[in-house]
């Protein structure tokens, strides 16, 4: 475990991931420019992180049908690392990999992430390229038969080979010396990588851990895809900043409904530094690089309680979307301090109930308690909680949503809500 977990990320990470707009295609004009965005508009509310998600190795990456080209040939460097494709990146030219981006979107005063998946690239394996800072080649610390099931790029690394820690160590010093803030992991936080051995990927986590430590730059570290097992809590909390609980998350309601019952299960391992990750937040223009070009497809009511729940469940809180395209109503959601305030309180939110129609959360912030009311079923309906469960018999109440005093409620909190509609409340005793 790290010395001082929490000083890389004490609170919910925020920012933007270019996956659910751009998917395997983002390049170079997209993330400055998303960047820009963030820094006009979203900075001064606490959002911080640009992230570059995958196959930023593939000059060719989008040209064909598939998502992932199979067996693609990807830009690589003499030591078996994967640099920027520079057909998509014209700054990484000089050979330098995402130096001048990271320094562009610092001087924003933003932060800079990108996407990898956990192993060595099979075609450096494949023409046994060396390893930096070691004797071995990539074949030698490659396992062959560690592969992910849905993208030809990697193999895993040969368990307990000192050549691995050496590659990964090679790898983060590398991103260190670029300016790289945060690294998103996939391919490694879910039961299925390896079905003989669940969470067979335990071993390439912790030399990502070491790696960071040791790379002298601070890296947010999180993992994907879920679900992550809840039985490895403790792991993930040690080892990582933030794990994902889900598969990807789309802009469907089964989804949406389907994360209360996750929320519920991970709902005392959220703090400390680690943080149980809802995924992205598939808002305003996305799909684009899906060839699925659309706004979300969520209701505004559903995007609102989207935002509600990742926000009193703490989880992190990465927008998906295009910015550049964002309507007044999608900014408005992002850009709610009193909402935004719910996510960093210092407290674990929890569950008071939940049936198929309908879920209380709960978070108690000193003398003052945050309350969120959810309908989940498909007609309007009135969520109700009794005041004993959260404060004594009355409480002043603050609509965070719409910036309203409510006025002082006895015994109570009482609201009829459309269909999959929620309310956020602020109760001051």
């Amino acid at each position: 475990m790290r010395k001082n977990k929490t000083t890389f990320a004490p609170t919910p990470p925020m920012g933007w991931n270019s996956w659910d707009c751009y998917a395997a295609t983002v390049n170079e004009e997209q993330l400055l420019g998303n960047a820009a965005y963030m820094a006009k508009h979203m900075k001064q509310h606490g959002w911080e992180y640009i992230v570059c998600d995958i196959q930023w190795s593939d000059p060719l990456a989008g040209t064909e049908a598939m998502e992932y080209r199979p067996f693609a040939a990807l830009e690589m460097d003499d030591f078996s690392r994967l640099m920027p494709a520079r057909s998509r990146f014209p700054s990484t030219e000089d050979g330098g990999g995402f130096t001048t981006i990271a320094a562009k979107i610092h001087e924003m005063g933003l932060k800079f992430g990108i996407h990898i998946m956990r192993g060595i690239p099979r075609q450096a394996a494949h023409h046994q390229t060396p390893i930096m800072g070691g004797e071995w080649t990539a074949d030698e610390i490659a396992d062959p038969f560690s592969i992910c099931k849905w993208n030809s790029d990697m193999y895993g690394l040969k368990a307990g080979h000192p050549g691995a820690q050496v590659y990964y160590n090679s790898l983060f010093s590398l991103y260190a010396s670029w300016g790289v803030d945060f690294v998103k992991v996939d391919d490694i936080a879910n039961t299925n990588i390896w079905p003989q051995n669940p969470y067979s990927a335990q071993y390439e986590i912790e030399m990502m851990r070491k790696a960071i430590d040791s790379c002298g730059r601070e890296m947010v570290l999180s993992l994907s895809p879920g679900p992550a097992p809840i039985a490895h809590a403790r792991h993930l909390g040690q080892n990582a900043d933030m794990w994902r609980m889900t598969d990807d998350f789309w802009d469907r309601w089964d989804l949406l409904k389907d994360m209360f019952a996750r929320c519920e299960v991970w709902q005392t391992h959220v703090g400390d530094g680690g943080w149980p990750d809802c995924d992205m937040l598939p808002l305003g223009r996305i799909g684009i690089g899906h060839r699925d070009d659309r706004r979300s497809r969520f209701t505004r009511d559903e995007q609102q309680t989207m935002m509600t729940l990742w926000s009193i469940f703490r989880s992190p809180l990465m927008m998906g979307g295009e910015m550049r395209d964002n309507d007044e109503w999608t900014l408005s959601l992002l850009t709610n301090d009193e909402v935004l305030a719910v996510n960093k309180c210092e407290n674990r939110a929890w569950q008071i109930a939940r049936d198929d129609s309908q879920a209380i959360w709960a978070n108690r912030d000193g003398k003052t308690v945050y309350l969120a009311l959810f309908n989940l079923s498909d007609e309007e309906k009135r969520v109700s909680c009794p005041l004993a469960e959260v404060v004594m018999w009355e409480a002043s109440v603050r609509n965070l949503w719409e910036h309203t005093d409510e006025g002082i409620h006895k015994r109570e909190i009482s609201y009829f809500l459309r269909p999959h509609a929620s309310v956020l409340l602020r109760l001051t005793v």
